[in-house]
């Protein structure tokens, strides 16, 4: 083999170890217009609270190879919460609760990811209305990578969990069972690259 073959060569080899590598860990934008989180919690000891927070927006890095190398960071709009109902969401965003004039997002920030794609369990700190603790997500996805609309690449994944308000000192005011202190909610994420 003359040198200028095996020089092309060993360049291409390179050049695909490099591309592979690149391919195993890679980083997604959570699209804010296709992503939210939604709530439950028991009111009264007799019925279900329903709600949901839009704005959700953030970075999901995602190695496929070695899912515990995955990291996930998201910001949540409080000021958006709503359920359905005028007078509630404005008691939800008053220091009561969310309290938006001084805490308008919550944050999450992932600590470790664990379990394989389809299946995962991701665990982070959550900062609401000013309070950090660690919550444990249960992660369907992510999702096969298609091609979305503007021809960028496009996944999807819904993560599901249960908080206690007691926790946070979120809602103080109203303990149980006037208000239960089990918070359950699911993010639905779509996000791009």
């Amino acid at each position: 083999m003359n040198r200028r073959m095996f020089t092309v060569g060993l360049s291409a080899a390179l050049l695909l170890t490099g591309v592979s590598a690149f391919a195993q860990s890679s980083s997604w934008t959570i699209d804010t217009n296709h992503s939210q989180v939604n709530f439950q919690i028991r009111h009264a000891g007799v019925s279900t609270v329903r709600g949901s927070i839009s704005g959700v927006a953030g970075t999901v890095v995602w190695d496929e190879k070695d899912p515990s190398k995955s990291s996930v960071e998201a910001t949540m709009n409080t000021t958006t919460v709503s359920t359905n109902n005028e007078k509630r969401d404005a008691h939800l965003k008053s220091p009561d609760f969310f309290n938006v004039e001084k805490f308008p997002t919550m944050t999450f920030k992932s600590t470790s990811v664990s379990g394989a794609s389809g299946k995962l369990q991701v665990i982070g700190d959550l900062t609401l209305a000013g309070v950090t603790k660690r919550v444990t997500l249960d992660v369907d996805g992510p999702t096969a990578p298609v091609k979305g609309m503007g021809g960028k690449m496009v996944t999807g994944f819904s993560a599901t969990g249960t908080l206690k308000r007691s926790d946070f000192n979120f809602g103080t005011k109203f303990g149980e069972p006037m208000l239960g202190d089990d918070v359950k909610f699911t993010i639905d994420v779509e996000a791009d690259k």
